[in-house]
């Protein structure tokens, strides 16, 4: 015999899943799994931290970074306090978005969502693991230098220009005439 779910299941479900939730969160799976195999080979099989900047093209290298902080090591979390609250604020994040994504009505939206909830959970699994975040790829060109990244801040960048793009360009309904939304 199956126990009933009672009102409560049925309005968590309402909050954190939708129609299109599967894609996202299925991209958010793939988000994680990309990152966090990228790390694991980055560190145990390539071996960055022992080979130092390794130039893969004129405009990238390969560079071991530990960043302790938030974006461009903004906000250096050095204790477990507040490496903690880092990853609380990751987890919150994550379940805000995934909020959001169970609202969505565009499967470019719930892709972005997804890779900006991978990106999220693999660098807080970095925080959780190892106290810090593996960066590796550092882009220069023309003496610029940007910040050193991982495959997970690559996801959350494409998801934020895929919101972007969906905001400015998907199609939403004109607020002009509010009787045709």
């Amino acid at each position: 015999m199956r126990a009933r779910a009672g009102p409560g299941s049925a309005m968590l479900r309402h909050w954190l899943w939708g129609q299109l939730s599967p894609l996202g969160l299925a991209i958010a799976a793939l988000t994680v799994v990309a990152d966090q195999a990228n790390k694991l080979w980055m560190l145990h099989v390539y071996d960055i931290g022992a080979k130092g900047t390794v130039t893969v093209a004129p405009f990238l290298d390969l560079v071991l970074v530990w960043n302790r902080g938030i974006s461009y090591g903004l906000l250096p979390q050095d204790s477990p306090l507040g490496r903690i609250g880092l990853v609380l604020f990751a987890f919150v994040a994550s379940l805000a978005l995934t909020v959001w994504l169970a609202r969505v009505t565009s499967a470019l939206t719930a892709a972005a969502i997804g890779l900006i909830i991978g990106g999220a959970i693999g660098n807080a699994i970095d925080r959780l693991a190892c106290g810090a975040v593996a960066d590796f790829f550092a882009f220069h060109a023309f003496g610029f230098e940007w910040y050193i990244f991982n495959v997970a801040d690559v996801a959350i960048v494409a998801g934020v220009i895929g919101l972007l793009y969906d905001s400015l360009f998907g199609g939403h309904k004109k607020v002009g005439n509010p009787s045709k939304m």
